[in-house]
């Protein structure tokens, strides 16, 4: 499934404003600025200076055309997505990279999935838990693999 969110962001706080299911919907340039285009229609053009998706070619173009239609809003590709890319090139390119990574993730796998391991690395660890890998994000490989050198010791006395 395809969900998109729409926050709004202000010097108070961020707000949920609404989620678009869009799993089937075209995910092409055009709608994708009809989907922005409504939202900041309904915000009102005058409160949004900005719009920050991620870096996907259609996003990017659809952000073009958004600053083309409102020519005082600015689009820009959303940093984290940006690093994340970056984060899964290396992965790639970088062997000891590709090889460590799945270890990582099936030692955190196998920890989580036992009730009995997760209460002896609590008691290891001073009840701190692992970070986790999630299925998109590769910044969370690179702090998991952290996590679990940081964590060395509790699992040699594990």
């Amino acid at each position: 499934r395809t969900i998109l969110n729409f926050l709004v962001n202000s010097p108070k706080d961020t707000v949920f404003l609404k989620s678009v299911d869009a799993s089937n919907i075209c995910k092409t340039a055009d709608k994708i600025f009809e989907m922005i285009d409504a939202v900041v229609e309904e915000v009102g053009e005058d409160n949004v200076v900005q719009v920050v998706t991620d870096n996907a070619a259609n996003y990017k173009a659809a952000g073009e055309i958004l600053m083309r239609k409102r020519n005082k809003l600015y689009w820009t590709p959303c940093a984290t997505h940006c690093l994340d890319l970056m984060l899964k090139d290396l992965e790639k390119k970088i062997s000891v990279h590709e090889e460590t990574i799945p270890k990582g993730k099936k030692i955190t796998t196998f920890i989580y999935s036992r009730t009995s391991l997760i209460s002896i690395l609590h008691h290891h660890t001073k009840n701190k838990d692992l970070v986790r890998p999630g299925a998109t994000r590769f910044a969370t490989s690179y702090l998991t693999l952290g996590c679990l050198y940081e964590n060395k010791e509790a699992f040699i006395r594990m």
